[in-house]
């Protein structure tokens, strides 16, 4: 039975993962900005936290590593979104993005690295996303903070020492689930025909994408095994492992060519 530390827990992937690791005999604190839409139940310990307060999140992770007995895996997964032309995105707007998809995750990331040292041993998980890698057209604070994330945490792949405290970078593709309607839209002056076909677009491949419960799986299989992958990509096949692949060869310019085509602007 592992102790688990969850952000985001009261929707999309992060409440598929809590489901998954209650199902499967872990403890999981799982937080939420709004407590009403976690239900207390055998294993899931619910926990107010708003990412945007770094001293509460601070407050907020010392209780649950001292109410549980200390943590073995905390999980970076809650996120947020703006959706609209770059060009017309408030310093506000990023600085907003950045405040919930990097400092607070660094944030956390340092407490629990801090922590889990004194045992010796523990699991970090930060999910990023694909976005990171292959940028969605209109969502540039989205792709720019989760491209951060990944590569500070690819940074302390590189910095850790030969101990037990470990870090994976969980990239998931599209994903099905409720993340759409929380996107805040921001102002589409100039880019108005670009932005309803990007939008069309990212609107059909959620639907047409793999369930959380994927995210969940694979989230159970880390925690798991002792071999971890610096990274993993969980999606459909072609969004996870063809594109990435195809792109990874390409220069800029076809790169940028591709993702023109594929959104249709």
């Amino acid at each position: 039975m592992k102790r688990i530390f969850l952000t985001g827990a009261s929707s999309g992937i992060g409440r598929a993962i809590a489901r998954e690791l209650i199902a499967h005999g872990h403890e999981v604190w799982g937080t939420s900005r709004d407590l009403s839409r976690i239900q207390a139940t055998a294993r899931l310990h619910p926990v107010h936290l708003n990412l945007r307060n770094s001293q509460m999140l601070e407050e907020v992770f010392t209780r649950a590593w001292a109410e549980s007995g200390g943590l073995d895996v905390v999980i970076n997964n809650a996120g947020s979104g703006y959706f609209g032309p770059a060009e017309n995105l408030t310093t506000e707007a990023v600085v907003d993005e950045f405040q919930v998809l990097v400092f607070a995750q660094i944030q956390l990331t340092q407490l629990a690295m801090r922590s889990m040292r004194t045992r010796g041993a523990g699991l970090i998980i930060n999910v990023t996303s694909l976005a990171s890698r292959l940028p969605v057209p209109f969502m540039a604070a989205y792709n720019s903070a989760k491209a951060a994330m990944a590569s500070f945490t690819m940074s302390i792949q590189l910095e850790l020492p030969n101990a037990g405290v470990r870090i994976v970078d969980l990239q998931p593709a599209d994903i099905h689930t409720e993340f759409n309607d929380s996107v805040v839209k921001t102002e589409l002056v100039y880019y108005e025909d670009k932005v309803a076909k990007t939008w069309g677009m990212v609107e059909r491949n959620m639907a047409a994408a793999p369930t959380p419960e994927l995210v969940a799986r694979r989230v159970l299989g880390l925690i798991e095994q002792s071999n971890l992958p610096p990274r993993v990509t969980v999606g459909g096949i072609f969004q996870a492992k063809v594109a990435p692949l195809i792109f990874r060869f390409l220069p800029q310019r076809v790169r940028i060519w591709g993702l023109r085509k594929y959104y249709g602007i």
